[in-house]
């Protein structure tokens, strides 16, 4: 996404001087797939089958946060269809982390991103944003940021996502109160990484010692996936009060450690599987419209969203929803 918003910002600033120099009409350019529609789509299909199932669930994609305006771009026009199935947005390196880890997003890249991440606010979702940052002063000014925006936000010290953060002490805008949807919340936890964690009932004890309004987690503790009555377990913060659970799932990529691998893909992959991410060894670029992928995610009782509605978890939290920046590139 990074090439792309810093593409848009240049050929944003270029515009005017272009079509001065250019007096003739353009030739309109061949009709080609439109992959963000197909994202959009996809998104809107997880969420009507998991609300089927289960009312008031909630699904918040993170990132491709051009998708929530009809036209693809810097406009004000909301994309209503898509905005009214999803509950919340999730956001990555607003304000800090964008370039590197701990260093201030630069700013056109930040205004780029608020303003769509207000369209999606005024259009009831709510936002929630990940800085990564360690430095003290810096997590205190993500939150301070974030907060004069009425975003909720939860400044990672680690980009693994792998720990509770020791700082600050206790989660901002920390309360007892039971939250039951997610435009309650005032704070979470992102902690989808849980190799520092011995054993699942370690993980569940570490969670369940916090006071953090919503939990955005893996359901699976290396193979072993959660169960309903450990999902409760998890629900209850250590001052009384009760937290939603929402389980982490990549929809833009394969990872290959997940339950419905096949070790055969390398050798003979399937059409709709494509090159691995240079970034992150062991995921892989994937056709998201194909229904054999989309198999996969959802859809059947053997589905990973299933498999996640079962668990007993409050919502899901979608990720590599801008995959659609691949195809298009």
């Amino acid at each position: 996404m990074k090439n792309f918003i810093s593409i848009l910002i240049l050929t944003t600033m270029l515009l005017p001087s272009l079509q001065s120099c250019n007096d003739k009409e353009p030739e309109q350019p061949p009709v080609e797939t439109n992959y963000r529609n197909l994202m959009r789509t996809f998104v809107k299909d997880i969420s009507k089958y998991a609300k089927n199932i289960k009312p008031g669930f909630a699904v918040i994609p993170q990132n491709g946060i051009e998708l929530v305006t009809v036209e693809d771009d810097f406009t004000d026009y909301p994309e209503t269809d898509y905005l009214s199935a999803i509950d919340g947005l999730g956001q990555e390196d607003l304000f800090f982390g964008y370039d590197n880890d701990d260093e201030a997003t630069p700013a056109e890249t930040t205004n780029y991103l608020i303003h769509f991440l207000d369209i999606a606010k005024q259009n009831s979702v709510t936002v929630l944003v990940t800085d990564y940052c360690s430095t003290h002063s810096k997590m205190d000014e993500s939150y301070t940021k974030n907060s004069e925006k009425n975003y909720i936000s939860f400044a990672a010290d680690h980009r693994e996502l792998d720990n509770i953060p020791g700082y600050p002490s206790t989660p901002v805008n920390v309360n007892n109160e039971i939250i039951t949807g997610l435009s309650q919340i005032r704070n979470f936890l992102y902690l989808i990484n849980p190799s520092q964690f011995s054993s699942k009932q370690e993980f569940i004890n570490a969670v369940s010692s916090t006071n953090y309004d919503l939990i955005i987690m893996d359901c699976f503790f290396n193979d072993d996936i959660f169960t309903p009555g450990e999902i409760e377990q998890l629900r209850h913060k250590s001052n009384g009060g009760k937290r939603l659970v929402i389980s982490y799932m990549s929809i833009g990529e394969a990872e290959n450690y997940r339950y419905y691998w096949n070790d055969s893909w390398l050798t003979h992959p399937p059409d709709w599987l494509k090159e691995e991410n240079p970034d992150w060894e062991g995921n892989y670029k994937v056709a998201y419209w194909d229904k054999e992928w989309q198999d996969i995610i959802f859809g059947n009782d053997e589905s990973y969203l299933q498999k996640i509605l079962d668990a007993g978890f409050d919502g899901v939290y979608l990720d590599i929803i801008d995959a659609f920046e691949y195809f298009e590139q």
